[in-house]
């Protein structure tokens, strides 16, 4: 399949929701390729804040290694300002966001007020044992910022980056406690915002794959939707 966004008419607004650990950033990463959409990642977002030991990144420090989640209003102003930024004007790709019914209500308002749709939801559905076995091996390379996995990405050198040879951390809060307790939260939060957006242009996708395999799928779901943007 080839996945080339062609030429866009409409303004286009794509929501990837799902639980921690589903591979919602490296299915953002391809589809802002192919769909010439800027990426958006509200995880991101807040570990830069935490980087640079900004009062909100001390706020979130505490929050995420205990595995809660920040509050509405801080996710909702730091997604309302960013999304205003002129890079979205021809639309953008959310990953990770919304994450609650309140979320997803103060978004609709936000896409009202600046002239978007309504969102493409795309929601990769993952049990949630797979997902605390993937996210308990993830390593990053605090160097150059490159991502692995000990079972199904790993490095060639145990430990080591490919690209600059730096020995691998884990992220505090991936630990299995830290996870399961993220977990829970998400089933908490999210359940109400998934029943919310089923009425809606939303896709369910099974994401237990292959990265290949999960992208493959997105495409052929959202492939309706992909016409509407183009003005076939």
């Amino acid at each position: 399949m080839t996945a080339s966004a062609g030429k866009r008419t409409a303004r286009v607004v794509l929501l990837l929701i799902g639980p921690p650990g589903c591979g919602k950033g490296t299915q953002a990463e391809r589809l802002k390729e192919a769909l010439r959409l800027p990426s958006i990642s509200t995880g991101e977002m807040i570990r830069a804040e935490i980087a640079a030991g900004t009062p909100l990144g001390k706020l979130a420090q505490g929050v995420t290694i205990t595995g809660g989640l920040l509050g509405d209003d801080i996710i909702n102003e730091m997604v309302s300002a960013r999304v205003a930024k002129p890079d979205c004007a021809n639309g953008f790709l959310l990953d990770g966001y919304p994450r609650s019914l309140p979320q997803g209500r103060y978004l609709s308002t936000v896409l009202e007020r600046l002239g978007f749709p309504q969102p493409t939801v795309v929601h990769l559905d993952v049990p949630f044992e797979l997902l605390i076995e993937r996210t308990c091996c993830r390593r990053y390379c605090p160097q150059c910022g490159h991502n692995y996995n000990l079972k199904s990405d790993p490095t060639k050198r145990e430990g080591l980056c490919d690209h600059c040879d730096t020995r691998l951390l884990q992220r505090a809060d991936d630990c299995e406690a830290t996870v399961r307790n993220r977990l829970a939260a998400y089933s908490r939060t999210t359940s109400p915002l998934i029943e919310y957006y089923a009425s809606q242009d939303y896709h369910r996708v099974e994401a237990s794959g292959t990265a290949d395999d999960v992208y493959q799928q997105v495409f052929q779901r959202i492939s309706t939707a992909r016409q509407t943007w183009r003005g076939d």
